[in-house]
């Protein structure tokens, strides 16, 4: 199974109730057959796969090519499992919707009676990776956690590029992520477009780069004194043997006086990994990146540049392609499903009442 992510064109449009109300009825039967056949967790196994969840948005008939799919797909499967009650929480979305994460996370722990603290731990977190720890020009501006009653879950993140008019979609499934959850988490990765010098501190490569940032952060009074190296002039900058320019932030000029404040903040929490100094408030891309650049430069510490990124037509494509919606075909799919679904159901049960 490929787990990661997929860059695909920004996309302005809306999408057309007439459509979305047959995505969300289709997406819904789908999940249904899925889960009844193969269980919750291999369903959340499915929608974490880029290429599935690709070909799923597809036959639903909405743009193979658009980062539209995953916002209309992710709230179609939102809306339906949400009138299914099969069991599995869409939480979060796009913009706005998506910082309601952790008070839809909390509300759906007081109705299963569960802690849902840690959730939100995980939903926080893992926008961090990828904003933070992974910086490759795309910012964050969708995060869908899904989760189960059993506590799986998946996360479909989606950043946007405007240079390029480019988006990125970022999958996690809980089945994949090892102790140190910042380790290679993507372990499948597609993208129209591999971008030059991107700082990956998610690489193996990058973890003796990432627990020097974590030692830094500790010894305030050291770090400080290297903070300086990066107040020199870009010509001034001389250290045997090492080749600068090849460093993706070498020429970004750092605010120090903010950098040392917020330095001195994270020390008071003592982090003992990546993942808890990423938790403190204030600590964005500019300060890991500060740090990070500091252990290579200085302490000769390796992180990676190399790029972590590396379609189906069922019912044609909202925008036409490869040719317009078949509504007649859609809505004979939902009601064929359907029907299918129902003696499924009750050839099931019949079994169990032989047994």
């Amino acid at each position: 199974m490929k787990t990661g992510i997929a860059t695909f064109s920004l996309d302005t449009g809306r999408c057309p109730r007439w459509l979305f109300e047959r995505m969300k009825a289709l997406a819904g039967i789908m999940s249904e057959i899925i889960i009844e056949e193969f269980g919750e967790e291999e369903f959340l196994r499915k929608l974490s796969d880029p290429y599935w969840f690709q070909a799923f948005g597809c036959a639903l008939a909405f743009d193979w090519n658009s980062s539209g799919l995953t916002v209309t797909t992710t709230a179609a499967l939102k809306e339906a499992l949400k009138e299914k009650n099969l069991g599995i929480y869409v939480c979060g979305g796009k913009g706005k919707t998506s910082r309601k994460t952790p008070n839809e996370l909390l509300a759906l722990g007081d109705k299963l009676g569960l802690d849902f603290q840690k959730y939100i731990n995980y939903s926080r977190l893992i926008a961090k990776i990828d904003n933070n720890l992974i910086q490759d020009g795309f910012t964050l501006y969708h995060h869908a956690f899904i989760i189960t009653q059993k506590g799986s879950f998946a996360v479909i993140q989606q950043g946007m590029n405007t240079y390029y008019s480019l988006a990125r979609r970022y999958h996690w499934w809980s089945g994949n992520l090892k102790k140190e959850i910042s380790l290679e988490p993507h372990t499948g990765i597609v993208s129209q477009k591999i971008l030059k010098n991107v700082l990956n501190l998610t690489a193996k490569e990058s973890s003796e780069n990432k627990k020097l940032i974590v030692e830094l952060i500790n010894t305030p009074q050291e770090l400080l004194k290297d903070l300086k190296f990066l107040e020199k002039p870009q010509k001034s900058l001389f250290l045997p043997n090492i080749e600068f320019n090849y460093h993706p932030v070498l020429k970004e000029k750092f605010d120090i006086p903010r950098l040392k404040k917020i330095i001195l903040k994270a020390k008071i929490f003592e982090p003992q990994t990546i993942e808890e100094l990423l938790l403190v408030e204030g600590v964005g891309p500019k300060t890991i990146r500060a740090l990070s650049l500091i252990g290579e430069l200085i302490y000769k510490k390796p992180v990676s540049k190399i790029d972590p990124a590396r379609y189906t037509f069922t019912h044609g494509g909202k925008d036409g392609t490869p040719y317009p919606v078949d509504k007649k075909t859609y809505d004979e799919t939902i009601r064929i499903l359907n029907k299918a679904l129902t003696i499924y159901k009750q050839k099931k049960l019949f079994f169990r009442s032989k047994n």
